[in-house]
């Protein structure tokens, strides 16, 4: 597993472009307030890192999905049933990405100062009401796409497990067999991600069971 490293005693410096601060903004923000601090109000920020996992800056989810791919670290959970079946999510259809496709049972960014293992239960149990597992690592390895550039930690957990899906994050899930998801491999019903990285984690899958 690649932990995230952070800057000890100080936080990591917003890599994004300086907004330009005009008379009528600054005069917005306020005599005495920091523009940045003011323009980062209630705004989603995500660690910023080298491939080491060492965090070097930080900056908003808009802008690492900006086509400027910073990378980010993510996690991603694996969910197999003692019947040696995968549990795939389909995207909700109010995604900016991908919506429709089906893909990783749980997936989702760490958010800055949060640690992996932190990330990984948190998004279990936003999007599967799920936090009763013991998650294995797999791999850890950077994709890319058009848009971004991700770190990935990989984890799976085994075991007959009840989960709730959030359907304002996933318009549902279900258990696939192996042969199945072959069937329909490169057909774009999986997200690019998912099939690449069901490719690599395959072979440790199957040796859980």
């Amino acid at each position: 597993m690649i932990e995230l490293v952070y800057p000890i005693g100080a936080t990591a410096p917003d890599i994004e472009p300086k907004q330009k601060i005009t008379a009528a903004l600054r005069h917005a923000l306020g005599n005495g307030a920091e523009p940045l601090e003011v323009l980062r109000q209630g705004v989603e920020m995500l660690p910023v890192v080298d491939p080491s996992g060492f965090v070097i800056g930080q900056a908003s989810r808009k802008y690492c999905h900006s086509g400027a791919k910073p990378l980010h670290p993510v996690v991603h959970l694996h969910i197999l049933n003692r019947e040696g079946k995968l549990y795939i999510q389909k995207r909700s259809m109010k995604k900016d990405l991908l919506p429709g496709r089906w893909d990783t049972a749980v997936g989702g960014h760490i958010g800055y100062g949060e640690s992996v293992l932190e990330a990984l239960f948190r998004e279990a149990s936003e999007e599967l009401g799920f936090y009763d597992f013991n998650p294995v690592w797999l791999l850890s390895y950077v994709f890319e796409s058009d848009t971004e550039r991700e770190l990935i930690n990989s984890f799976a957990t085994v075991g007959n497990f009840e989960l709730h899906p959030d359907l304002d994050e996933v318009d549902e899930g279900r258990f696939w067999s192996f042969e199945e998801i072959d069937a329909n491999l490169s057909k774009m019903i999986f997200t690019p991600n998912f099939e690449k990285e069901f490719q690599m984690i395959r072979k440790p899958l199957e040796a859980l069971l």
